[in-house]
């Protein structure tokens, strides 16, 4: 009897079951778990195929991409970080097979793979099979092609040292000779008693001779510019250190606690004013900043870590020297900083031995729409920007590769991807030890490393800066970039600095725009800077700002605050270095604005479109130099 009714209830059981599978609803749900079950395994699967690339022990995340057939086009938009340092956010189309964009992918991979470990191994050239040979990518007779966006630090050091040094006798420094390497090499093949090199010499030390770190005309720099740099030089650069009427200012770079490091540069602007007026050597000592691990030997604690130093060696060990003796002091051979009142530092008169060149300074700046004509402290401005120039005229190895490095990680892979479209087939296979033509090792060893042009640079002050200036939105910077890409319609990327967090959540909001901008620890909330800055560490409190200061001169247009002295500095330094008709935008007054005045809106408009139009030239003409 129970197992009739037993399988009495199984029947009526499956029979239920059945009448509820052949259901609408049920069939539904069985088909949604299958497609879902597909597509778990599908996205397991790309997961696997975009692992990252592990190369030399340097792991770099690959770009996610979506392929396609080559008939249609895909569209990606992401933000990618490299080497955990730089970030860049980039909006490309692309049209490739799936094929085709595997193979691109893997060699542009490699390519910057290999360009980033030959950048942090440091290695000579000698070295680097055996590099290349360890990392086990391509064959020890071969080495990669050359990085179009990496200078060669060695040899530019070794160039700017000729060109900063007198020569036996007291000679001139080579001013004249052939640019870079070219110049170099000439030098070497020309004996001393050579007529030719005499011939050289002499022309160097004529009026016509200008220092060969300020690029462009009298007209693409503020007025005087190419003299005044000159003078400065030879006065801080006294053919016989040791002669009895040499006489030294000797100081600390300020150490204030809140000083930011373009308050020390403007301060020690100051005390350079000061020497010139009393014909004394600038000799400048300690530099907080630069104390620490990553400047070495002599160079630790001073401004020489990152710079050429203010004067020759002779010079400065003559200043030390004189500085133990008690007499040298009373005598006023040496002074120092205390021999001067903060006001004479910060507030005092410029030099005056060139007349008075700020009168005829172009009006390139604007604020609120209209160009800037004048203000109460032109000297001013004018002084600081010359004194900066001087002091950062040329960069010393160590900021070489720190920009080096920089640049490698926010454009290295656009430059691998366009190296690699120059060669059929494997790049490892047809690239020689050595370059063959001597066009390429010499004459063309002056060209600027490559970066993303046109670009833009931003630097946005937020944060404790608001006790001292009126502080502005995010949004009004964009607008600004906005006008600009109006009229130059081809620019598209930002290098964007900035200490607030908050800023760069907000780039993902312009995804028309492609950003960069160094990968570090940034502020949330109201911090003063200079425990953000203690924050970050000494080494990287340091060198963050300066790269991101010297990217701002290279950036082919500028946005920023004239209220903050950071900004004012890189206006006074794009406007030494050739880019006076670039103009600069600024979305606040500096702290002298109550006396300024401005030229009406009308004629504002008049006057930025010719400065842009100028400008347009410049930049077509600088595209085919560069």
């Amino acid at each position: 009897m129970e197992p009739a009714m037993m399988k009495s209830l199984e029947r009526a059981v499956s029979q239920k079951a059945l009448q509820m599978g052949s259901s609408f609803p049920c069939r539904i749900c069985v088909v949604g778990f299958l497609i879902g079950a597909c597509l778990a395994c599908l996205f397991m699967a790309s997961l696997t195929s975009f692992r990252a690339m592990e190369v030399a022990g340097l792991i770099f995340p690959i770009r996610m991409a979506t392929f396609s057939s080559p008939t249609s086009t895909s569209r990606d938009y992401t933000g990618k970080i490299l080497d955990g340092s730089y970030v860049a956010q980039q909006d490309e189309g692309r049209v490739y097979s799936k094929e085709n964009e595997e193979g691109r992918r893997d060699g542009v991979l490699q390519l910057y793979s290999v360009w980033g470990a030959l950048l942090d191994e440091s290695v000579d050239d000698d070295e680097g099979d055996q590099l290349l040979n360890r990392i086990g990518l391509i064959s020890r007779a071969s080495v990669p092609p050359k990085a179009p966006h990496i200078k060669n630090c060695k040899a530019s050091d070794e160039v700017n040292k000729r060109l900063d040094t007198l020569g036996e006798n007291g000679t001139f420094p080579p001013w004249r000779t052939w640019k870079g390497l070219l110049g170099l090499e000439f030098l070497r093949r020309k004996s001393s008693a050579d007529e030719q090199w005499q011939h050289v010499n002499n022309q160097a030390e004529t009026e016509a001779s200008y220092p060969p770190w300020i690029v462009g005309s009298d007209d693409d720099n503020f007025p005087l510019t190419r003299r005044v740099q000159k003078d400065i030089w030879v006065h801080q650069h006294p053919s016989n250190c040791n002669a009895a009427h040499v006489r030294f200012l000797i100081v600390d770079w300020e150490i204030i606690h809140g000083f930011g490091i373009g308050a020390q540069i403007a301060g020690m602007c100051g005390l350079l004013a000061i020497a010139m007026k009393e014909q004394r050597v600038l000799v400048t000592n300690y530099y907080n900043r630069a104390d620490h691990a990553g400047c070495k030997g002599a160079s630790r604690s001073h401004w020489s870590c990152y710079f050429f130093p203010e004067t020759s060696v002779e010079c400065r060990n003559r200043a030390f020297e004189l500085m133990t003796r008690k007499k040298a002091w009373e005598n006023g051979m040496v002074t120092g900083k205390d021999n001067y009142t903060t006001k004479e530092i910060w507030a005092g008169h410029v030099p005056r031995i060139w007349g008075n060149p700020w009168v005829h300074l172009q009006p390139t700046t604007e604020i609120n729409g209209s160009l800037i004509t004048h203000h109460r402290k032109m000297d001013r401005r004018w002084w600081l920007a010359q004194a900066t120039r001087y002091l950062m005229r040329f960069q010393s190895k160590y900021t070489c590769e720190l920009l080096n490095s920089a640049r490698h990680k926010a454009f290295g892979l656009q430059a691998a991807e366009m190296v690699l479209k120059t060669f059929k087939g494997e790049w490892s296979k047809q690239v020689s030890d050595e370059s063959k033509y001597d066009i390429e090792q010499i004459v063309w060893s002056n060209h600027k490393p490559w970066i993303q042009r046109p670009i833009l640079s931003m630097h946005v002050r937020m944060g404790d800066k608001a006790c001292e200036m009126k502080v502005v939105e995010f949004e009004k910077y964009m607008h600004l970039a906005d006008r600009i890409r109006k009229r130059f319609p081809n620019l598209n990327s930002i290098w964007i600095s900035t200490e607030m967090q908050e800023v760069i959540d907000k780039l993902k909001s312009y995804p028309s725009w492609n950003f960069y901008y160094t990968n570090v620890t940034r502020q949330v909330g109201n911090m003063s800077m200079a425990a953000y800055e203690a924050s970050l560490g000494r080494e990287t409190g340091t060198n963050n700002p300066l790269v991101n200061f010297l990217m701002a001169l290279e950036a082919d247009f500028f946005i920023g605050a004239l209220g903050s002295t950071w900004c004012y500095l890189i206006d006074g330094m794009r406007n030494t270095g050739g880019k006076v008709m670039a103009g600069y935008l600024s979305v606040n007054k500096d702290r002298f604005c109550e006396t300024m005045l401005h030229i009406d809106n009308a004629d504002a408009r008049i006057s930025l479109g010719a400065i842009l139009v100028k400008y347009e030239k410049t930049l077509s003409l600088g595209a085919f130099i560069e």
